[in-house]
């Protein structure tokens, strides 16, 4: 079979994956919204279904006030003698001098959970990752922050032993590696042949982002740094990186890096890594409008690439390069698809889609219900966009460039301080709002708050609406947004013309940098009167062309 990359479409970056049996499991990373953790599922390599969330319990995550693109980083899911380990970094702190990085660990004997009550580990950084050795001892790696200024080292990686028995870290931390030059960090070890091999993504996030791979016959080292010779480096202090993308800017995938490993039945490797793919720049004056970077409002994705072992013991890409395919080839396995979704969902079941997710708090019956009007999803209104605390919002990830989403509201405001409607969202600073309030001179009215790195702008004016329910829609091709809606007196209508959404992206945003773009439903009742929306249904389906020009 051939698999054409991103193979998890959308926001899911961070990318950890085992194999238990005949079943695959992908977790990547969530970031602030909330369910903690997701989880895919495949037995083929090549279709995947969202499966489940293990944080999904107050108890196990608290995100209340974190901000944009903290929260949970870098899942590290792994399986050992009938037992799932997930560990994982709750962020609290960043774009500061000191990083708040709490690692934790929970397990289940179910993938699907329950899972457990969370252990604390050590707190030196972010991207903890769990080591199963052959003998039952268990060790935590991480990199590691630093707060001084100028920094000892641009990168570090930290090794701890963990204890089953006492379900806490023992002996001392001991560093595995540390350099002036070469940032590291998504630590994994593998055991293989005798040696333990450390795989650590290399060079940050971004587009110069790759991976690299040391060995060493102890796990507390000293570690050698693979350096292969059909590898191109442009300076000394450039990482050796066995899969990257720094060196070819046009390539469709950028980003790649932060790899993890599977072994396949059969035998056959593969690794698991994540990618962005960038909008493209249409005209010279795309460099203007994107100073430095390109966009990506799709976020980091996960890819997969098959990889293969070197006669003297060193792992690289199949394909002989440092490049990764656009297309893997996957062995020995029988097509295995799951049932696609339907585009609408009328809200008739009594339990939410697992593709919806909240910002920060659980989906619980505080702001949310799928019971009080059967056939309904009813949201209480709450606080503002930019709250960190206790927002009334559901969305679901962008997974194309074009796309349609829509849903039919019933909603009656009396003041202007009550909103609900149809966003596109990046974070709580980024994004574009279509909605139905009130306003004094007009009555029931609909209009469009942009929100760009904290500038707000109502850039349609307010229309007014007639009483009864209201179609909200939205049309995204590439870099545009075109909002429409319509009423049971009007067609479908476009309210005002297509707009540049761009903004909502990786690199764009003044505190993102991590997630990716969102689309959902919110309702806002700043009075605190708690004002309700009631949403009959909502739309996503995914689009091969353009079609503003049809309306």
């Amino acid at each position: 079979m051939i698999v054409k990359n991103p193979v998890l479409k959308g926001f899911h970056p961070d990318p950890s994956i085992i194999r238990v049996e005949d079943d695959y499991y992908i977790a990547t990373s969530t970031f602030e919204w909330w369910p903690g953790v997701s989880i895919h599922h495949s037995r083929d390599l090549v279709h995947w279904e969202l499966l489940t969330y293990p944080l999904s319990r107050i108890s196990q995550l608290d995100l209340r006030g974190v901000g944009p693109s903290q929260g949970i980083w870098a899942p590290c899911l792994t399986y050992h003698h009938g037992i799932y380990y997930l560990v994982y970094t709750v962020v609290r702190s960043f774009y500061c001098n000191m990083y708040d990085t709490n690692n934790f660990m929970v397990m289940a004997d179910n993938i699907l959970g329950p899972w457990s009550e969370p252990i604390a580990l050590n707190n030196f950084g972010f991207d903890p990752s769990l080591f199963h050795d052959d003998d039952g001892r268990k060790y935590m790696v991480s990199m590691v922050t630093d707060h001084r200024v100028p920094k000892k080292y641009a990168g570090r990686l930290v090794l701890q032993e963990y204890s089953s028995e006492k379900k806490c870290m023992i002996g001392q931390p001991r560093e595995i590696y540390a350099a002036k030059d070469i940032f590291l960090e998504g630590p994994h070890i593998l055991k293989r042949n005798g040696y333990y091999y450390l795989l650590s993504a290399d060079t940050g996030t971004g587009e110069g982002h790759g991976e690299t791979i040391q060995r060493s016959s102890s796990i507390w080292g000293p570690y050698e740094m693979y350096r292969p010779k059909n590898i191109h480096r442009t300076s000394d202090t450039e990482a050796f990186s066995i899969l990257t993308t720094r060196h070819h800017p046009d390539y469709p995938i950028q980003k790649a890096g932060h790899c993890d490993l599977v072994e396949a039945k059969d035998g056959s490797w593969y690794c698991v890594y994540l990618m962005g793919r960038p909008l493209k720049q249409r005209n010279p004056d795309d460099a203007l409008r994107f100073p430095g970077c390109r966009r990506y409002p799709l976020g980091r994705e996960t890819a997969i690439a098959r990889m293969e072992w070197t006669p003297d013991g060193w792992l690289q890409l199949a394909n002989g390069t440092n490049l990764p395919d656009l297309e893997t080839e996957i062995s020995s396995h029988e097509p295995h698809l799951f049932l696609s979704k339907p585009v609408r969902d009328d809200f008739d079941s009594e339990i939410l889609d697992l593709e919806f997710q909240s910002l920060r708090i659980p989906l619980d019956e505080s702001f949310l219900s799928l019971n009080v009007r059967p056939g309904y999803l009813r949201l209480f209104g709450r606080e503002g966009l930019a709250s960190l605390f206790a927002q009334s919002l559901i969305a679901r990830r962008w997974t194309s460039f074009h796309f349609r989403a829509a849903a039919k509201v019933a909603f009656e405001p009396t003041v202007f301080k009550q909103m609900a409607g149809l966003i596109c969202m990046y974070d709580h600073e980024n994004y574009l709002y279509l909605h139905i309030t009130h306003d004094e001179d007009i009555g029931r009215c609909i209009s469009v708050l942009k929100a760009e790195n904290k500038n707000y702008s109502y850039p349609v004016g307010f229309i007014a609406i007639e009483d009864g329910e209201v179609q909200l829609e939205v049309e995204v091709h590439e870099e545009k947004l075109q909002f429409y809606y319509k009423t049971e007196k009007r067609n479908k209508q476009k309210i005002g013309t297509s707009m540049d959404c761009s903004f909502m992206s990786d690199e764009a945003c003044n505190q993102g940098w991590f997630t990716g773009a969102m689309v959902g439903m919110c309702c806002q009742d700043l009075t605190g009167n708690r004002l309700y929306a009631d949403f009959d249904w909502f739309d996503y389906e995914n689009l091969m062309c353009s079609s503003f020009e049809k309306i």
